[in-house]
Protein backbone atom coordinates (compact mmCIF):
# COMPACT_ATOMS: atom_id res chain seq x y z
CA UNK A 1 0.00 0.00 0.00
CA UNK A 2 1.61 3.29 -1.09
CA UNK A 3 1.73 6.62 0.64
CA UNK A 4 1.51 9.91 -1.20
CA UNK A 5 2.61 13.21 0.32
CA UNK A 6 1.34 16.65 -0.61
CA UNK A 7 2.86 19.90 0.57
CA UNK A 8 0.40 22.79 0.94
CA UNK A 9 1.17 26.50 0.45
CA UNK A 10 1.76 26.84 4.19
CA UNK A 11 4.39 24.09 4.03
CA UNK A 12 2.22 21.53 5.82
CA UNK A 13 2.78 17.98 4.61
CA UNK A 14 -0.24 15.75 4.29
CA UNK A 15 0.10 12.03 3.74
CA UNK A 16 -2.60 9.76 2.37
CA UNK A 17 -2.53 6.00 2.57
CA UNK A 18 -4.02 4.68 -0.67
CA UNK A 19 -6.88 2.23 -0.73
CA UNK A 20 -9.78 4.33 0.53
CA UNK A 21 -12.13 3.01 3.20
CA UNK A 22 -12.08 -0.41 1.60
CA UNK A 23 -8.27 -0.79 1.87
CA UNK A 24 -6.59 -2.45 4.83
CA UNK A 25 -5.85 0.03 7.62
CA UNK A 26 -6.52 2.97 5.32
CA UNK A 27 -6.10 6.27 7.12
CA UNK A 28 -5.49 9.93 6.56
CA UNK A 29 -2.31 10.91 8.33
CA UNK A 30 -0.72 14.26 8.96
CA UNK A 31 3.06 14.43 8.94
CA UNK A 32 5.00 15.51 12.03
CA UNK A 33 5.68 18.87 10.43
CA UNK A 34 1.99 19.82 10.50
CA UNK A 35 1.07 22.94 12.43
CA UNK A 36 -1.40 22.37 15.25
CA UNK A 37 -4.52 24.59 15.11
CA UNK A 38 -4.38 27.52 17.50
CA UNK A 39 -7.41 28.77 19.44
CA UNK A 40 -8.74 32.16 18.42
CA UNK A 41 -9.39 34.56 21.27
CA UNK A 42 -12.09 37.19 20.76
CA UNK A 43 -11.96 40.21 23.07
CA UNK A 44 -14.97 40.56 25.34
CA UNK A 45 -15.80 44.00 23.85
CA UNK A 46 -16.19 42.41 20.40
CA UNK A 47 -18.64 39.86 21.81
CA UNK A 48 -20.65 42.60 23.53
CA UNK A 49 -20.89 44.66 20.32
CA UNK A 50 -21.95 41.66 18.23
CA UNK A 51 -24.95 40.93 20.48
CA UNK A 52 -25.95 44.61 20.73
CA UNK A 53 -27.73 44.67 17.35
CA UNK A 54 -31.40 44.89 18.41
CA UNK A 55 -32.88 44.11 14.97
CA UNK A 56 -31.06 40.78 14.57
CA UNK A 57 -33.01 37.90 16.08
CA UNK A 58 -31.66 34.34 15.96
CA UNK A 59 -34.34 31.91 14.80
CA UNK A 60 -34.91 28.88 17.00
CA UNK A 61 -35.15 25.83 14.72
CA UNK A 62 -36.15 23.48 17.55
CA UNK A 63 -39.57 21.92 17.13
CA UNK A 64 -42.18 20.53 19.49
CA UNK A 65 -44.10 17.31 18.85
CA UNK A 66 -46.28 15.44 21.34
CA UNK A 67 -45.08 17.72 24.13
CA UNK A 68 -41.37 17.07 23.39
CA UNK A 69 -39.13 19.95 22.25
CA UNK A 70 -36.05 18.89 20.27
CA UNK A 71 -33.64 19.98 17.53
CA UNK A 72 -34.54 17.42 14.90
CA UNK A 73 -35.08 13.85 13.81
CA UNK A 74 -32.13 11.60 13.02
CA UNK A 75 -32.90 8.46 11.01
CA UNK A 76 -30.52 5.55 10.55
CA UNK A 77 -31.59 3.72 7.41
CA UNK A 78 -30.28 0.36 6.24
CA UNK A 79 -31.13 -0.97 2.79
CA UNK A 80 -30.68 -4.71 2.23
CA UNK A 81 -30.85 -6.63 -1.08
CA UNK A 82 -30.65 -3.24 -2.79
CA UNK A 83 -29.74 -2.44 -6.40
CA UNK A 84 -27.94 0.43 -8.18
CA UNK A 85 -25.59 0.95 -5.23
CA UNK A 86 -22.63 1.96 -7.39
CA UNK A 87 -24.59 4.28 -9.68
CA UNK A 88 -23.27 7.81 -9.03
CA UNK A 89 -25.84 9.62 -11.19
CA UNK A 90 -28.77 7.78 -9.65
CA UNK A 91 -27.44 8.36 -6.12
CA UNK A 92 -26.92 12.06 -6.82
CA UNK A 93 -30.47 12.38 -8.13
CA UNK A 94 -31.92 10.37 -5.20
CA UNK A 95 -30.17 12.44 -2.51
CA UNK A 96 -31.27 15.68 -4.17
CA UNK A 97 -34.86 14.43 -4.32
CA UNK A 98 -34.69 13.22 -0.69
CA UNK A 99 -33.72 16.71 0.46
CA UNK A 100 -36.39 18.36 -1.67
CA UNK A 101 -39.35 16.16 -0.67
CA UNK A 102 -38.39 16.44 3.00
CA UNK A 103 -38.50 20.24 2.78
CA UNK A 104 -34.74 20.69 3.31
CA UNK A 105 -32.34 23.14 1.67
CA UNK A 106 -29.44 21.48 -0.18
CA UNK A 107 -26.20 23.41 0.29
CA UNK A 108 -23.67 20.96 -1.15
CA UNK A 109 -23.55 17.38 -2.43
CA UNK A 110 -20.37 15.33 -2.70
CA UNK A 111 -20.10 11.70 -3.80
CA UNK A 112 -16.99 9.54 -4.09
CA UNK A 113 -16.92 6.28 -6.07
CA UNK A 114 -14.40 3.62 -5.05
CA UNK A 115 -13.92 2.15 -8.53
CA UNK A 116 -15.50 -0.28 -10.98
CA UNK A 117 -18.02 -2.61 -9.33
CA UNK A 118 -17.33 -0.90 -5.99
CA UNK A 119 -19.42 1.18 -3.66
CA UNK A 120 -19.62 4.86 -3.02
CA UNK A 121 -19.79 7.27 -0.11
CA UNK A 122 -21.34 10.67 -0.07
CA UNK A 123 -22.93 13.45 1.85
CA UNK A 124 -25.60 16.02 1.12
CA UNK A 125 -24.98 19.00 3.38
CA UNK A 126 -28.28 20.65 4.22
CA UNK A 127 -29.07 23.97 5.86
CA UNK A 128 -31.05 21.76 8.25
CA UNK A 129 -28.21 19.18 8.74
CA UNK A 130 -27.24 16.28 6.40
CA UNK A 131 -27.89 13.05 4.51
CA UNK A 132 -24.99 10.60 4.19
CA UNK A 133 -24.73 7.34 2.28
CA UNK A 134 -22.23 4.47 2.20
CA UNK A 135 -22.81 1.52 -0.13
CA UNK A 136 -21.53 -2.03 -0.49
CA UNK A 137 -22.90 -3.31 -3.85
CA UNK A 138 -21.16 -6.65 -3.35
CA UNK A 139 -23.46 -7.20 -0.34
CA UNK A 140 -26.52 -5.37 -1.67
CA UNK A 141 -26.25 -3.11 1.39
CA UNK A 142 -26.41 0.65 1.95
CA UNK A 143 -26.23 2.62 5.19
CA UNK A 144 -27.81 6.07 5.24
CA UNK A 145 -27.92 8.70 7.89
CA UNK A 146 -30.65 11.35 7.56
CA UNK A 147 -30.65 14.15 10.14
CA UNK A 148 -32.94 17.13 9.70
CA UNK A 149 -33.72 19.93 12.09
CA UNK A 150 -36.79 22.08 12.34
CA UNK A 151 -39.92 21.42 10.33
CA UNK A 152 -38.27 19.12 7.76
CA UNK A 153 -39.60 15.56 7.61
CA UNK A 154 -36.84 12.99 6.95
CA UNK A 155 -39.44 10.19 6.70
CA UNK A 156 -40.51 11.64 3.33
CA UNK A 157 -37.09 10.57 1.96
CA UNK A 158 -37.80 6.86 2.49
CA UNK A 159 -40.08 6.36 -0.56
CA UNK A 160 -37.45 8.10 -2.71
CA UNK A 161 -34.78 5.66 -1.48
CA UNK A 162 -37.11 2.70 -2.10
CA UNK A 163 -37.69 3.78 -5.74
CA UNK A 164 -34.01 4.48 -6.42
CA UNK A 165 -32.40 1.43 -4.81
CA UNK A 166 -35.25 -1.12 -4.83
CA UNK A 167 -34.27 -2.75 -1.51
CA UNK A 168 -35.76 -6.05 -0.42
CA UNK A 169 -35.70 -4.83 3.19
CA UNK A 170 -35.50 -1.40 4.83
CA UNK A 171 -34.45 -1.18 8.47
CA UNK A 172 -35.10 2.13 10.16
CA UNK A 173 -34.36 3.60 13.57
CA UNK A 174 -35.09 7.08 14.85
CA UNK A 175 -33.36 9.29 17.37
CA UNK A 176 -34.63 12.68 18.47
CA UNK A 177 -31.63 15.00 18.76
CA UNK A 178 -31.30 17.84 21.26
CA UNK A 179 -34.27 16.85 23.43
CA UNK A 180 -35.14 19.61 25.92
CA UNK A 181 -38.41 18.42 27.45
Amino acid sequence: MGTKATVTKSGVKLGVVSGGRRGESAALKMAKTAIAPQPVLVPQEANANASAAPDVVAKDHFIERNGVKFAGTHLLVELWSAKNLGDMALTDQALRECASVAGATLLHLHLHHFGPNAGLSGVAVLAESHISIHTWPERGYAALDIFMCGACDPYKAIPVLRRAFEPGTVQLSEQKRGVIA
